[in-house]
């Protein structure tokens, strides 16, 4: 498990963690050797045929209650299925599900954009920058500043009412992911429609989402009241919002942030980087997956139901190396994330502000 040190952030730079070399290579010729690269296309058809039974489920839910608040219920449960196919689309983007990276594509242009909403070229353009450099300073676009700040120095500019909000960020975190459906939606369409950068099938992937807003919203806004049916598409966004975010928030906050000019070998920095969830296969179902952040990181195109032996091979080397294996609980998580986001946003503090009460703030008190 990781801990936090002194709340003044410090980065790891060259010699803070000694190269080890062929680490990797070791490591992933047993992984290659003990098949759990093979695709395992009976699971995803297990999860597809969930989902789908899901969405009708939902669907029917929606039919019968009709005008009624209990419609809210219904909101929610499209939340959830909405990121489970979100979980989906990330694996597609990763080209685990499907055996050719072209099917895989296809299948993650159809569930982000035609089903969840989100662009896939986006995605998978933040995503793929994230995979190469994770928690490393001005290449990590996961810990750019975006309201909330992730590095001091981003949370020292902040000022106004984004300072209020930086400087109890934490304890704001969970209550800000409600937005974060909106802001998803909103920052994949604002990459598509910027015609400044080339985006490869822009106009199939706007296709896309414009259908899958039809296809949602026409239904909510014809067969619900206005104060419901705003009601209904505000509970789903928020939702997703927080479930993506408590899914995806556990896996590196809180962990080592790299300085922008470390040399570390792919091993060490995969691994120092990343926090796993315990809890076994509940876990994997909840989070996607993502529970297995440093075998995830480690071997993007695994498939999911590997990934746990992965987790024991993975495991007993980093014993052998002596490299630090973070894993703990997600409450746990949760609690490194809350203290970590509530330090860094010390930084915005009134310079004037009593240091007693600064404190005491960080104590919790």
């Amino acid at each position: 498990m990781s801990t936090l040190g002194a709340v003044r952030q410090t980065y790891a730079r060259k010699d803070s963690f000694p190269p080890i070399t062929q680490a990797y290579t070791k490591v992933a010729e047993v992984v290659r050797e003990t098949g759990l690269l093979a695709r395992t296309p009976w699971f995803y058809i297990m999860v597809g045929s969930v989902l789908a039974l899901g969405f009708g489920g939902a669907i029917t839910g929606f039919i019968l209650l009709g005008d009624s608040w209990f419609q809210l219920l219904i909101a929610a449960a499209f939340g959830i299925l909405f990121t489970q196919v979100a979980f989906l689309s990330h694996e597609a983007a990763h080209r685990t599900i499907l055996t050719s990276g072209p099917a895989n594509d296809r299948l993650g242009l159809i569930l982000g954009n035609g089903i969840v909403g989100m662009s896939r070229s986006w995605w998978s353009s933040k995503h793929t920058r994230h995979h190469a450099n994770p928690n490393r300073v001005g290449k990590d676009p996961d810990i750019e500043i975006d309201t909330i700040s992730f590095l001091e120095e981003d949370a020292a500019k902040a000022h106004g009412f984004l300072g209020f909000i930086t400087r109890r960020q934490g304890w704001l975190f969970f209550p800000l992911l409600t937005l974060e459906g909106i802001n998803l939606h909103y920052i994949g369409l604002r990459h598509l429609l910027d015609f400044r950068e080339p985006v490869k099938g822009r106009w199939l992937e706007l296709g896309l989402i414009a259908l899958r807003f039809a296809l949602v919203l026409t239904p909510i806004f014809v067969f619900l009241p206005l104060g419901l049916a705003f009601a209904f598409l505000g509970v789903q966004l928020a939702v997703f919002g927080v479930y993506m975010g408590a899914a995806f928030a556990p896996n590196h906050k809180g962990m080592p942030i790299i300085d922008a000019d470390a040399k570390l070998d792919f091993f060490t920095k995969q691994v120092r980087t990343s926090r796993n969830v315990s809890g076994g296969w509940w876990a994997t179902w909840l989070m996607g997956g993502l529970n297995y952040q440093i075998e995830h990181h480690l071997f993007p195109s695994m498939p999911r139901p590997h990934l746990a032996q992965a987790r024991d091979i993975v495991k007993d080397y980093c014993k052998t190396l002596d490299v630090p294996y973070a894993e703990t609980t997600l409450l746990k998580s949760y609690g490194i994330v809350i203290r970590y986001l509530n330090e860094v946003g010390l930084a915005a503090r009134d310079p004037f502000e009593c240091g007693i009460v600064s404190k005491f703030r960080t104590k919790g008190v």
